[in-house]
C-alpha cells in the first residue's frame, strides 16, 4: 500500500503554527504590540480568539507556542511594571489572569482599642448534686 504524498497549499494551520512563532519571536512588537497577547496573535495569523483555542487543543505544537506567549507576556508585565514602564493599574489586572493578585488582609481593630477582639473564656464550675 502507497503512501499519499499531500500537495498543494499548506493547512491554514500549518501556516499558523509558523507564522505565530514568528509573532512569539519579535513578531509582536513589528505590529505594534507592547505584550504578545492571544488577542494580539489572533490578529496576526487573521483568526478569531475562539479558533487559536481551537488550534491549540488540535495541535500539541501551537498549543506550546500560545503558552509560551503566556509566559512571555507575564514576564514582561512583571518586568516593565517594576520598573514603572506599564501603568500600575493595567499591569496589576493584566497579572491578575496568570494568577497573581494583592490581597489585603483586614484587621478588625480599632485605633484606640475599643474594638479589638477579646477572647471567650467558658468558666466550669462544678454543680452539685440536688437532694430531693
Amino acid at each position: 500500500m502507497a503512501t499519499k504524498n499531500k500537495v498543494g497549499r499548506p493547512s491554514k494551520l500549518a501556516e499558523s503554527i509558523e507564522k505565530a512563532k514568528e509573532y512569539l519571536m519579535g513578531g509582536f512588537e513589528a505590529v505594534g504590540d507592547v505584550v504578545p497577547s492571544v488577542a494580539g496573535l489572533a490578529c496576526y495569523l487573521g483568526i478569531s480568539r475562539s479558533t487559536a483555542q481551537e488550534y491549540a487543543k488540535d495541535n500539541v505544537e501551537f498549543s506550546g507556542t500560545l503558552e509560551a506567549i503566556k509566559t512571555l507576556q507575564e514576564n514582561k508585565l512583571i518586568n516593565k511594571g517594576l520598573i514603572g514602564d506599564f501603568n500600575a493599574t493595567i499591569t496589576k489586572l493584566m497579572l491578575a489572569n496568570h494568577g497573581y493578585s494583592d490581597k489585603a488582609e483586614i484587621d478588625n481593630k480599632s485605633s484606640d482599642g475599643s474594638m479589638t477582639p477579646k477572647p471567650t473564656t467558658i468558666q466550669l464550675l462544678p454543680v452539685e448534686p440536688k437532694h430531693e
